[in-house]
């Protein structure tokens, strides 16, 4: 029997049929989530989207339109995330370098270039688009300043304490949230913008997280033979 010490008896019994095969359809959501607050912290986003964070691991839900969980994809990554999430993600020491992934309104933060490694997700909640006249302001040489994303602090605060950080993102000048985000750390953390060891401009295309790790792993490749490395063009 599929059990959690962690879970009261009618908690219990929701995570039991979560795990049963074949996969249930008439699991209620609001057992769903009432267990799942029970096992870690919720955040109910303004899209409808629902966080769920548990020791240092991040899944994002879709709030199901009737009253059951019928999907089965967000039924399959349920599972995944409760079975992973039993245990504590390694502390960013323990691999040394972070990889974050910053695409429009959206950062994806894998602390292992290991392939499989699981990501975390960092959204923005303003729609706003870099280098727009209304959202800019002007530095003391009168040169215009892109707003910065709500992404920023968020990011910031979570790589707070990772030693080293590799960036990867599309675009370049004022359509690069990369580079937005490296000024900001500039002015606002330099601490932080020290310890980013490059940045890596992509494609447009989307990775997939596998891919752009085996990006980030060719690239530690070249700074141990080169020694130094702080930015690569289009890869």
């Amino acid at each position: 029997m599929t059990t959690n010490s962690d879970l009261s008896a009618s908690h219990q019994r929701t995570y039991e049929r979560l795990f049963q095969h074949p996969l249930p359809h008439n699991l209620e959501w609001h057992d769903v989530r009432t267990m799942l607050a029970q096992l870690g912290q919720l955040t109910d986003e303004a899209n409808g989207h629902i966080d769920i964070v548990r020791n240092g691991h991040t899944l994002v839900l879709h709030r199901p339109h009737t009253k059951d969980l019928t999907d089965e994809h967000e039924l399959m990554a349920l599972r995944h995330f409760i079975e992973r999430s039993a245990s504590s993600v390694a502390p960013p020491g323990a691999t040394g370098t972070v990889v974050v992934e910053i695409s429009h309104n959206e950062a994806r933060i894998f602390r292992s270039d290991a392939p499989g490694t699981r990501h975390e997700s960092i959204r923005s909640h303003d729609p706003r688009h870099f280098g727009h006249a209304a959202d800019s302001k002007e530095n003391a040489r009168g040169k215009e300043l892109p707003a910065p994303s709500s992404l920023f602090g968020p990011l910031a605060a979570t790589l707070k304490d990772v030693p080293r950080i590799l960036l990867f993102g599309c675009g370049t000048g004022k359509a690069s949230e990369m580079d937005a985000f490296v000024a900001w750390l500039k002015t606002h953390h330099p601490d932080l913008a020290g310890r980013i060891v490059g940045s890596v401009v992509v494609d447009e295309s989307h990775l997939t997280a596998d891919q752009l790790l085996t990006k980030a792993r060719q690239f530690f490749a070249q700074l141990a033979t080169e020694g130094s490395i702080t930015a690569s063009g289009p890869v």
